[in-house]
């Protein structure tokens, strides 16, 4: 019997790429997303805002309806906000974490008393190598991955005996229209101080996020752990010099490491 999917996020990038390849092996796929989408393979696409508990509530109940169980939940659904942090206001925190993090959150909950009766399930979970070290000028993404960080380990404590694996990805630079869509505090672009210094900053991250890997990598390594039966808990994917970062992070002091961001990101 081929497995149940639910991806978020599944219109772009990483979720659109990891929903065809699953849909192509023959599993059972709802991508959940903002905007409608028009149905292409067999992929099935619902419109819904992770920042909305009663939109997932809804098509978390019409999945159980049509299919009877949740197999595995991608949460993929995510987006970033550039600026310095004295300056984001409050709508842009909270745009930012609740979309990255307490949409997680919500997703997660809305599928784990189903996969606790029926004692498996697996739980797969987006960060980012800005989980793992925090990004200036990115700092609100980084917050919210981070939390993406410690609830899923916690989250794979608690569940583990249920017979439900929990897992994340930590993704480096890839080439997807999250760079497009990213949106920027004007604030801090019209501040004298941290205006020139955000836009060097970007313009670098820009650059990487161009010449990155194509999300196809990272949907192939996501197939395999949803394929795998016990996943590691951590998995970065990314290029050499990034994978190393976060190796040479361990070793470090946190002085060195910021020392390190500052230089990379000229900030």
């Amino acid at each position: 019997m081929q497995q149940v999917i639910i991806i978020t996020g599944a219109s772009s990038g990483f979720g659109k790429a990891t929903a065809e390849i699953l849909s192509q092996k023959g599993y059972t796929v709802y991508g959940l997303c903002r905007r409608h989408v028009l149905a292409e393979s067999n992929i099935h696409y619902c419109p819904c805002d992770v920042r909305n508990r009663e939109q997932i509530a809804a098509v978390v109940a019409q999945i159980i309806a049509e299919q009877g169980r949740v197999d595995v939940l991608i949460n993929n659904a995510g987006m970033g906000i550039g600026g310095a942090l004295e300056l984001a206001t409050e709508e842009e925190i909270d745009l930012q974490m609740s979309t990255n993090f307490m949409g997680c959150v919500h997703m997660c909950q809305a599928v784990l008393p189903y996969m606790r009766k029926a004692r498996k399930g697996k739980i797969i979970n987006l960060s980012s190598i800005g989980g793992l070290m925090g990004l200036p000028y990115q700092g609100f993404y980084s917050a919210s991955k981070f939390a993406i960080e410690g609830f899923t380990e916690a989250l794979s404590a608690e569940v583990r005996g249920f017979g439900i694996k929990v897992c994340m990805v930590e993704p480096g630079d890839f080439a997807t229209g999250f760079t497009g869509s990213r949106k920027n505090s004007q604030l801090t672009l019209d501040d004298p101080d941290y205006g020139p210094i955000f836009k060097n900053s970007l313009a670098i991250i820009e650059k990487e996020e161009n010449g990155g890997l194509q999300p196809e990598v990272l949907a192939r390594r996501i197939v395999r752990l949803v394929e795998k039966k016990d996943p590691p808990l951590r998995n970065v994917v990314a290029n050499l010099e990034q994978w190393l970062s976060t190796v040479i992070k361990r070793v470090l002091s946190g002085n060195q490491m910021v020392a390190i961001l500052r230089d990379y990101y000229k900030s």
